[in-house]
């Protein structure tokens, strides 16, 4: 029991010791806090006194800003106000002197009244002078002469009249003679727009083609033994081929455009192969024939296409290809056409006329050179024969026979195409009449071969320095053929003009043809 009671009483002691060095603690503490609240305090004031005079000072510094920018905007403003004033002073120095001016108008003006005034009361005295003075001289006007005041008015009426006749006739006269310049210069805008609108390439005729070879020894095939290829090159295709020296070339010679194209694809086709000989020539030129017809019927679809005319008879289309082998005076047929139809077009459209009816008759007005190697008469004739063959409009038919005058115009469309065909024609460089003249000669030589009867063929070659004539063997026998190689000789003598001489070569060929099956 004691123990307890002992150990309550250690344990009073105890707690009373901790609760005495608690409150030496606790005071220790209170003392600690106190000084740190006093320091905080202190901190406290001096950072507000830091903040006070940083404010003092960006209130200062913010209120010279406020009054430097107040400055300047008065400054401004005391600018501004100086220059209005000055441009008020300047308007009001303007407006003075426009009074001044005014003033002194009107003081001239006022000044011109008075003496217009007194011009006024002058000339009006001076009228009455003269009336009075023109009144005393019809007195004595109508006692010397005799007449009464209406005799002198009928006779003064009459001069008068006659007068006016005359200035109306010269007015009238002056009026036609300007009409007239103005309808030609109209004509000169019309013609000068249609000719800048259109711009066609012009090709010169050439007589002469080349036909690359790959080696020398090509040409000895060409010639073959004897010269049986050339030879029979030559009549089955009815041109001139020149082998010479000239390295790396043969030359297809012919006027005829057509033919020279038809023997210039075959002797490429034949070099390619390398098979040469009689039998082969023929079967690649007829080849090539049908080839050229195939290619003359799609150029004359795409000239129908490019000159917008559409409709045409194939035939006609056909015919048109064929143009594009043929030359007039240097320049390409087919390029001509399609040159004047366009042209047609534009002359159409500045005239407010038909621009596709006038777009056909210009493609269509030289048809007839077409065939008019194979038909006797002019190419307009042949051409108007062939357009109301194939049912075109009796328009486009007067057209294309009055393009050349043979034929009176019947419409605005034919007098539209003469002037689109000459304007076409007169292009610098665009026709040569020397190389008409020539081809005209070698026309004419084998049109007089082809007359005697018994001719199959009659080939001009040689620039015209010979006339091949193949006969038809059945009709003529080896002896009548030298009676006409004499005469075709002296018709051509007779009936053309040329330099030096022409050799006729008469070729009478029997054929016999057997196939093996």
């Amino acid at each position: 029991m004691m123990d307890w009671i002992y150990a309550a009483i250690g344990a009073a002691a105890g707690g009373a010791a901790g609760v005495a060095i608690g409150l030496l603690l606790a005071k220790a503490r209170a003392r600690h806090a106190g000084r740190d609240a006093e320091r905080m305090l202190e901190e406290s004031r001096r950072e507000v006194e830091r903040l006070r005079r940083e404010a003092e000072v960006a209130a200062k510094e913010e209120a010279l800003a406020i009054r430097q920018k107040a400055e300047k905007e008065a400054q401004k403003m005391q600018k501004e106000l100086r220059d209005e004033q000055k441009r008020l002073r300047r308007r009001e120095d303007a407006v003075e002197q426009k009074v001044a001016v005014l003033n002194r108008k009107e003081r001239t003006l006022e000044k011109r009244e008075a003496e217009l005034r007194e011009i006024r009361r002058r000339n009006e005295k001076k009228e009455k002078e003269l009336s009075a003075a023109l009144e005393r001289q019809n007195e004595e006007l109508r006692r010397i002469s005799g007449l009464s005041k209406e005799q002198a008015k009928e006779i003064l009426i009459e001069r008068i009249s006659k007068e006016m006749e005359r200035e109306k006739a010269l007015l009238v006269a002056r009026e036609i003679e300007k009409a007239q310049e103005q309808a030609e210069d109209e004509a000169r805008k019309v013609l000068s727009v249609a000719i800048q609108r259109v711009a066609v390439e012009h090709t010169q005729e050439s007589v002469v083609s080349t036909v690359d070879l790959p080696n020398e020894e090509m040409k000895g095939r060409i010639i073959g033994r004897e010269g049986r290829n050339i030879r029979a090159f030559e009549k089955i295709t009815g041109v001139d081929l020149i082998v010479d020296d000239t390295p790396g070339v043969v030359v297809v010679s012919s006027f005829d455009s057509l033919r020279r194209e038809v023997a210039r694809r075959a002797l490429e086709k034949l070099v390619a192969d390398g098979r040469i000989h009689p039998a082969r020539i023929e079967e690649v030129v007829e080849n090539t024939k049908k080839q050229i017809n195939e290619q003359v019927q799609r150029v004359g679809r795409d000239a129908c296409m490019e000159a917008d005319v559409h409709s045409l008879h194939p035939r006609l289309v056909a015919l048109l290809g064929r143009m594009h082998l043929r030359t007039s005076y240097g320049q390409n047929v087919l390029k001509h056409s399609m040159e004047v139809a366009h042209l047609c077009g534009t002359l159409a459209g500045e005239l407010g006329a038909d621009v596709k009816l006038a777009k056909r008759c210009g493609l269509l007005h030289d048809i007839g050179k077409a065939v008019d190697q194979e038909i006797e008469g002019a190419h307009p004739e042949i051409g108007a024969d062939l357009a109301k063959r194939y049912n075109e409009k009796a328009t486009v038919v007067n057209a294309i026979a009055a393009h050349h005058g043979d034929a009176p115009a019947a419409s605005i469309y034919a007098v539209i195409v003469q002037v689109a065909d000459a304007i076409s024609a007169a292009r610098p460089g665009a026709r040569r009449e020397t190389l008409e003249k020539y081809v005209k000669r070698l026309e004419k030589l084998e049109e007089v071969a082809s007359s005697f009867d018994g001719v199959r063929n009659a080939y001009a070659i040689q620039a015209g320095r010979e006339v091949r004539v193949i006969i038809d063997p059945e009709k003529i026998s080896d002896e009548e053929s030298l009676v006409l190689a004499r005469s075709v000789a002296g018709r051509v003598a007779k009936e053309l003009t040329f330099a030096g001489e022409i050799k006729v070569t008469v070729i009478r060929e029997t054929r016999a043809v057997e196939y093996a099956r």
